[in-house]
């Protein structure tokens, strides 16, 4: 009998015991239900049971971190022997010898779950193509793990024809995704051809197509034809099949979580960033050196143009904004594709808010998002809460400045509140957090942080996390640990 790390709540002890024994298996669980733990458990069953030793995860760059620092270490137990490699695109000696012991069983001196985790981006490329294949080939008692599925649903792209190719080589296989349609049910094809050859009873993609979409020839200017889609026929069949191999669970179904989930979606640094982050805070620490950084008001002004370039942007005094290359928004865009409902996002500077509903109303159209800061007009705002708190309005995500938008309005609508960035004020993040946690509120709350590892963003978090306001304490000295 498996016996779980941390106790399953009870959605997720019936979604394990669904799953845990099938060759392959759709967790379509909404973010924050636990769809990783679920993985996580059924992995170290399989283990325990003598079916697998190796586990290959491939998972966006925002979240592949995430299983090697948090969800393996949290949910498997610490019985069980392991050894987790984390992907690396440039193959330093030390990163080819983690390969070479990882992948050759033969060399194993005695029994462990080995993990090697890649982010879906290195799938794109040649070299990750054959590392994941030749990792599975030589260890054929496997498991491969697809985290946020949606990345494979374009079954042109080269890394989607990758992935499909080496869950051929997997003996067990999983997609994991809180929205498994992200814009047509056709999205569903790749992601379950990744499962198992037919497994929604189709050899290619245009039989699949031509049972359950609806395509009209149409001429194009100058010869020739194209096809366009007019709509879904069958999709109460296409649910059936579904079923068999599917767990979907959402929020509102589980009366078991609890009011507030906090996860977090790590950015990694764009090079760009890196080196004016270095200058920047070189910049700070020579200015503490020289007694030049007395005033709180001085220190937390370093700490905000810190952020600031973690969130792709410096704004030099009395100068244009600087834009730098950066990761942020897409991460944001491919978190808000893993949602359903509404959405409450949090940002602490008029630039990132513009380009967040910028983004937002080229993907999801112009009725979809309003900008909620100190420039709205007073008669806009009213507007636009009760648009938002109505469930007819195409009106989905309200993006704010917590100091404008996180005070005295009701935003229960929203079950998903996400931080663009963290305002070190306690008292910001805390009523903001409140706008959609409160009276009204039948749903438990996520809340997701965008947090760039190993920068000020980590230091901020921590610090709101441990009820620290840092608008209102002196850091003096202490400001030199926020920087190294």
């Amino acid at each position: 009998m498996y016996t779980f790390k941390t106790e399953p709540y009870k959605h997720q002890q019936t979604a394990w015991e669904d799953s845990w024994q099938e060759a392959f298996y759709f967790l379509a669980m909404e973010m924050g239900t636990g769809k990783s733990k679920v993985a996580i458990d059924s992995i170290g069953a399989l283990y325990e049971r003598g079916d697998i030793d190796t586990v290959l995860i491939i998972a966006p760059k925002g979240v592949y971190d995430n299983w090697i620092q948090q969800e393996i270490p949290r949910h498997l137990p610490d019985r069980i022997e392991r050894k987790v490699v984390r992907w690396q695109p440039n193959w330093t000696e030390k990163f080819k010898k983690e390969i070479a012991d990882l992948a050759l069983s033969e060399n194993r001196e005695k029994r462990t779950l080995n993990f090697l985790v890649m982010n879906v981006e290195a799938l794109s490329t040649q070299k990750g193509q054959s590392t994941a294949l030749r990792f599975l080939e030589l260890n054929p008692n496997n498991m491969m793990v697809v985290d946020e599925s949606t990345t494979i649903k374009n079954r042109k792209s080269a890394r989607t024809k990758a992935i499909v190719k080496c869950g051929r080589a997997a003996k067990y296989r999983r997609v994991l995704t809180g929205s498994p349609i992200t814009k047509s049910p056709m999205d569903l094809f790749s992601q379950c051809d990744f499962l198992a050859n037919r497994a929604l009873g189709f050899d290619n993609f245009f039989a699949f197509q031509a049972r359950y979409a609806v395509v009209q020839k149409r001429s194009r200017p100058g010869g020739g034809h194209y096809p366009h889609l007019m709509g879904y026929r069958r999709l109460d069949e296409l649910g059936e099949k579904l079923e068999k191999f599917t767990c979907r669970i959402l929020k509102e179904d589980c009366l078991d979580l609890p009011d507030k989930i906090y996860t977090r979606r790590n950015v990694p640094l764009t090079p760009e960033q890196k080196t004016a982050y270095v200058q920047m805070k070189e910049l700070a620490l020579v200015y503490l050196d020289n007694g030049e950084m007395a005033t709180t008001a001085s220190i937390l002004t370093q700490l905000m143009r810190l952020q600031q370039i973690t969130c792709g942007f410096i704004k030099p005094d009395d100068a244009p904004i600087q834009p730098i290359k950066n990761n942020r928004l897409p991460q944001l865009m491919e978190c808000i594709a893993e949602i359903s409902g509404k959405a409450l996002i949090w940002a602490t500077y008029t630039h990132d808010i513009e380009a967040i509903c910028e983004a937002l109303a080229e993907e999801y159209g112009a009725d979809s998002v309003a900008a909620y800061h100190g420039k709205t007009e007073q008669d806009d705002r009213q507007d636009i809460v009760v648009k938002f708190q109505d469930t007819a309005s195409p009106l989905r995500f309200f993006v704010g400045h917590p100091k404008t938008g996180g005070y005295g309005i009701t935003l229960t609508a929203a079950n998903t509140v996400i931080y663009y960035n963290n305002s070190y004020d306690l008292e910001s993040r805390l009523q903001s957090e409140d706008r959609a946690h409160r009276i009204g509120q039948e749903k438990s709350v996520t809340y997701i942080d965008l947090v760039s590892p190993d920068t000020i963003d980590e230091k901020i978090l921590e610090a709101l996390r441990g009820k620290i306001n840092l608008a209102q304490t002196v850091l003096g000295e202490d400001f030199r640990a926020w920087l190294l």
